[in-house]
């Protein structure tokens, strides 16, 4: 009887932490196909006639796809520069024991975004590369880079000295060992590290709205269209949130696997 108590508590338990976590998404989803009069209703509305109208509004007036090029080709970069600069530097970090400049990146991480805002912001005036990817790839790399440093250092303190050590017997330099031995054994911290910083470029909405103009806007502001000073379209809102929040869904769902063990694995010896 204990036993099956328990079992009736954990699960019980799970089913309520997965509602807590489930119940905005699909409130966030119903809503995207309800009207303006019946997502303000109250009590709220569970029948109700579903429309695609806000998904219209969202992929046909608010010029979407440009949004998402633009998404996708500063998250990209960003994290391609992030990960040429940190798998170097997390290597550095777990091998010689680089305290301090772990340190500094993860300062660099705490710190709020704002605080680099005005600096960028003069910074890339003056250079003239305001509304260009370069700003944003720039800015967006201050997010990912501490991200891909610190899974990364995590995980590669998990990798046994004695394959460096034997590899340098045998007259491989450090740099074929990383390259060809370390990189290799390092793929699930990579896909976590290459997951997480996606993510959060993916969502990252001070610096676009500040450094990006009509040319180079990302999704994040397709939700701010969508607010004015008078009215709220929350369908509008709803319809543009799942939109933006489906790419970094799915990317999540297809390397689950691997971002549990990323994780999990550099948790283990630190």
């Amino acid at each position: 009887m204990k036993k099956v108590g328990f079992k009736i508590l954990f699960y019980g338990a799970v089913v309520l932490l997965a509602a807590i976590v489930l119940m905005p998404f699909l409130w966030m989803l119903i809503s995207s196909l309800k009207t303006q009069v019946d997502i303000v209703a109250w009590p709220p509305k569970f029948v109700f006639s579903p429309t695609t109208q806000n998904y219209y509004k969202v992929f046909a007036e608010q010029d979407f796809i440009r949004y998402f090029f633009n998404s996708t080709i500063v998250a990209v970069f960003a994290v391609g520069v992030s990960l040429l600069l940190g798998l170097p530097a997390a290597y550095s970090i777990a091998r010689f024991s680089q305290r301090r400049l772990a340190l500094t990146i993860l300062l660099a991480r705490l710190m709020p975004g704002i605080s680099f805002l005005m600096p960028w912001y003069i910074i890339f005036s003056r250079l003239g590369l305001m509304d260009t990817y370069v700003a944003l790839v720039l800015s967006h790399v201050l997010i990912a880079l501490p991200i891909v440093v610190w899974i990364m250092s995590s995980y590669f303190e998990t990798i046994p000295m004695e394959l460096e050590e034997s590899a340098m017997v045998d007259g491989a330099s450090r740099n074929y060992i990383f390259l060809r031995i370390i990189l290799p054994l390092s793929g699930p911290g990579i896909i976590t590290a290459t997951t997480l910083a996606f993510i959060f470029s993916w969502n990252n909405f001070l610096f676009s709205q500040v450094l990006s103009m009509e040319k180079t806007r990302t999704l994040p502001i397709a939700v701010f269209n969508f607010l004015s000073y008078a009215d709220i379209d929350w369908g509008g809102v709803m319809a543009a949130s799942v939109a933006i929040m489906a790419p970094a869904l799915v990317l999540t769902m297809i390397f689950q696997r691997y971002v549990v063990s990323g994780l999990t694995m550099g948790a283990v010896k630190g």
